[in-house]
């Protein structure tokens, strides 16, 4: 009997949860920025950094538009998530903190997954409220080496 995982199963079952994750995408942005808004919120910046298989949002700060600290909102709100396993759509209360950060890893994975092994990667995140966009500014470590070899 053979027991090797099914890869292209598991790559089929990948494929289809993107497509669930990019389809409800729009609407949580829009609630999420919504809510920061109405905070008085204009900007969000997520920090973060790893190495050595290990990673971490180091920090989610919120400003104002006068680029004064400000708290996040701590109540939290109903978005939609996708369940891997069975490739369903749930509601789920998060609070903006938590969908932020979630968000974040997400599109740590989308664009540069395993940003944390070996040299690893740091980074942050830029949620512009006004124009509702979200920017990731990446930068990946990693060792070098100039080998040279001289015979005289």
């Amino acid at each position: 009997m053979d027991t090797s995982p099914d890869f292209t199963a598991y790559e089929a079952k990948s494929s289809a949860f993107a497509a669930l994750r990019a389809e409800i995408f729009p609407e949580n942005k829009r609630m999420l920025f919504e809510v920061l808004a109405s905070a008085g919120i204009s900007t969000v910046v997520v920090e973060f950094d790893g190495c050595g298989d290990s990673g971490q949002i180091e920090s989610v700060s919120g400003f104002t538009a006068d680029n004064e600290e400000i708290a996040l909102p701590s109540a939290p709100v109903e978005m939609r998530e996708v369940i891997f396993d069975d490739l369903t759509i749930s509601l789920v209360t998060r609070t903006p903190h938590e969908i932020i950060e979630a968000m974040a890893y997400d599109f740590l994975e989308q664009t540069h997954s395993g940003w944390e092994d070996g040299d690893g990667a740091f980074g942050q995140f830029t949620f512009a409220v006004a124009d509702h966009s979200i920017t990731l500014e990446f930068n990946e470590r990693y060792v070098d080496s100039n080998y040279h070899q001289h015979e005289f």
